[in-house]
């Protein structure tokens, strides 16, 4: 089965598939992922993973069928530990990589300057436009662009999302405000209550001030993945969040994004310290910057007095995260400024390898 890994920066690397080389049945299909990952297995010596929820995601590629789209992508969220696969969620970051790979494997022509292309997350429905750089007809990785964590530069890789909200529930605010008071029970760790903005404009997300669990929101990723404590309650009030926004029991799931904000320290809109959900993320991922930016734009939502937020229709926001800064620019309604109509945001790629991954016969035959 022929993969190609391609990394795309910042912080994320994960192999690329075929559709058509994988198996049609879905439960098969996950059996085969979770093999030629190496999960479950905290180190995935026996697969491509990582060893980390970063590095232990795959995207799937095929032609599109649905009028006006080109390429559609699933995603699948694998766990080191664990024999699951996700294909609910969004993948932001992830999605940089597949133009790349779908000109590298013949699905699409490749224009002359740029080539553009409609891409359909299968996983939410989501559509965006994506751009490479093709000059020459050909596919240029090197660039000047830089990403905030990751060492060098590369070509940019433009996405355009053209409808995010309410990827995964129901609506941008499935609660239907802006702020919840949220109160967590002594079955999930509590009893405490905590002022939360329940959202989701391409990832639900759970967005709390980090002062009110104690924290400053400007502590390392090792820090935060040491505070025991802190964890607990994040999770806690994640399983209380989960039905409320519509997403039921999310014990297993990979969603709803726990994140910490609080004031911004380097000339940002504000700072941010995500988790994955259990693990912090040493930066911050496409979608969840996305769903950030506009929680920073929204009248009543926990980022309110911290974030610092240009005026106007058409404003940039930037994120802050442990290791750098990520900008998202948002078009707001011009008459509802509440309501964002348009995210855009500069991300780039590169292939690793180009190679077969072996999966044992017994595992393809479904023994």
């Amino acid at each position: 089965m022929e993969c190609r890994v391609l990394q795309e920066r910042p912080l994320r690397a994960g192999p690329f598939f075929l559709e058509s080389e994988l198996p049609a049945d879905s439960t098969l299909r996950d059996r085969v992922l979770l093999a030629a990952m190496g999960s479950p297995d905290p180190r995935q010596i026996d697969g491509l993973g990582g060893a980390h929820p970063l590095t232990s995601k795959v995207g799937i590629v095929r032609r599109s069928t649905t009028p006006g789209v080109d390429l559609d992508f699933l995603f699948a969220q694998l766990q080191p530990d664990r024999d699951t696969v996700d294909v609910t969620p969004n993948c932001g970051n992830m999605l940089a990589a597949v133009l790349p790979f779908a000109l590298e494997r013949g699905l699409l022509p490749i224009q002359d300057g740029h080539t553009t292309a409609r891409v359909l997350t299968i996983n939410t429905g989501m559509q965006c436009d994506i751009t490479v750089p093709t000059p020459s007809a050909r596919l240029k990785y090197a660039g000047d662009a830089r990403i905030d964590g990751v060492p060098g530069t590369a070509a940019p890789i433009s996405i355009d999302f053209l409808d995010t909200a309410g990827s995964v529930c129901p609506s941008l605010l499935p609660t239907g405000r802006a702020l919840e008071r949220v109160r967590v029970d002594a079955a999930a760790g509590g009893p405490f209550e905590i002022d939360a903005t329940l959202i989701d404009n391409g990832m639900p997300m759970v967005l709390v001030r980090a002062a009110d669990l104690g924290a400053t929101g400007y502590e390392s990723v090792a820090e935060l993945n040491a505070n025991a404590a802190l964890k607990a309650r994040l999770e806690g009030l994640r399983l209380t969040a989960g039905p409320l926004m519509g997403l039921g029991d999310v014990t297993t799931r990979n969603y709803p994004k726990m994140c910490l904000v609080a004031p911004p320290q380097d000339g940002g809109a504000i700072a941010t310290r995500c988790f994955i959900p259990h693990v912090c993320h040493e930066a911050i991922g496409v979608l969840a910057a996305v769903t950030v930016a506009t929680a920073c734009v929204m009248e009543g939502s926990v980022t309110q007095g911290i974030a610092q937020v240009a005026p106007g229709l058409t404003t940039t926001v930037s994120v802050e995260h442990p290791t750098g800064e990520f900008s998202v620019e948002l078009g707001l309604d011009p008459n509802n400024p509440q309501q964002v109509v348009r995210a855009a945001l500069l991300r780039t790629a590169r292939p690793i390898m180009r190679g077969e991954v072996y999966i044992s016969e017994d595992i393809w035959r479904g023994e």
